[in-house]
């Protein structure tokens, strides 16, 4: 029986092609090897620029730092040559002892400004402590008085911290207005939409009238920063701009005005913002009147004083 030639396994057509597969392989495998090596090359410069770069980095901060020893060093030779004899920097220590005293008590003035009351009422305790030290040398009589000051300053602020803040009265009070402006604001709009038979000239006096309550609600945002910052000035400032802008909307209010102008000397302020709301522009008003002349007063520590007074 013949054997068919097309499937005999020793058929020139199918070594040949076995031997180009296995060479085609072999290139893949050798091209691949080669890729490799390459890449592997690739990373070796790569890392030894970078290591001679960091090297060069190094070499370059040594030499600034070498350069800052030797001005330090220079300095301090030229401070040696200039101190005065040691009797008179024992002398002087007093001295350096209240310099460092006016700086922390105007540490204490910043955390009053930021109202942290606890802060500044431990710094001051720290302040009398440290005072109550015996490498304390500035003059006992001065001191006594120095840590008698800083006693009546921490009970005032102990008081003061027990009860609200009039700044925060004061943002409460405004908050309370800008809430009034805004619901006024609304309904004025939503009646001038739905009246279609009002004439050009009213038309063009609401939205004068809604110009006007907006400008006024955004001054009184600048005032509440600027009593956030217990910046005094700046919030009777827009205080007194927010009144001049709501006073084209009531033509009486120059008379109320009048007699608001002097209120007693009870604390307004604190009444005020136990409302919930004023009723009406010409109210809002007599609130602003009043938030003026009970506009806060930052309070100087008694210490400080005392300090201005021993420097003078």
């Amino acid at each position: 029986m013949s054997m068919n030639p097309e499937t005999s396994p020793k058929d020139p057509s199918a070594i040949q092609q076995r031997r180009q597969a296995n060479m085609l392989l072999i290139r893949l495998q050798w091209l691949t090897i080669l890729l490799l090596i390459a890449a592997l090359l690739w990373l070796y410069i790569s890392q030894q620029r970078f290591e001679q770069s960091v090297h060069e980095r190094l070499q370059s901060n040594e030499q600034v730092v070498s350069r800052l020893n030797e001005m330090d060093d220079r300095l301090f030779a030229m401070s040696q040559q200039t101190l005065p004899e040691p009797r008179v920097a024992a002398s002087s220590q007093a001295q350096n002892q209240l310099d460092l005293l006016r700086i922390q008590i105007k540490a204490v003035d910043r955390l009053l400004v930021d109202n942290n009351d606890s802060a500044a009422i431990d710094l001051l305790r720290g302040l009398h402590w440290q005072l109550s030290q015996s490498s304390n040398e500035i003059a006992p009589a001065l001191t006594v008085v120095i840590k008698q000051s800083l006693l009546k300053d921490i009970e005032r602020l102990q008081a003061q911290s027990a009860q609200p803040s009039p700044w925060q009265m004061h943002n409460l009070a405004l908050q309370n207005i800008q809430t009034f402006l805004q619901r006024h604001e609304r309904y004025d709009h939503k009646e001038g939409s739905k009246d279609n038979e009002d004439t050009a000239k009213n038309k063009e006096a609401l939205t004068r009238k809604q110009l006007a309550i907006h400008e006024t609600i955004m001054t009184l945002n600048l005032a509440i920063q600027a009593s956030n910052m217990r910046d005094r000035e700046q919030l009777i400032s827009y205080l007194s701009q927010a009144r001049k802008q709501l006073i084209t909307l009531t033509p009486n209010a120059d008379e109320r005005q009048q007699q608001t102008a002097n209120p007693p000397a009870s604390d307004q302020t604190a009444n005020i913002t136990m409302m919930q709301a004023p009723n009406d522009v010409a109210e809002v008003i007599n609130w602003l009147d009043q938030l003026i002349v009970e506009a806060p007063k930052p309070t100087a520590l008694l210490t400080t004083q005392v300090l201005a007074k021993s420097q003078r």
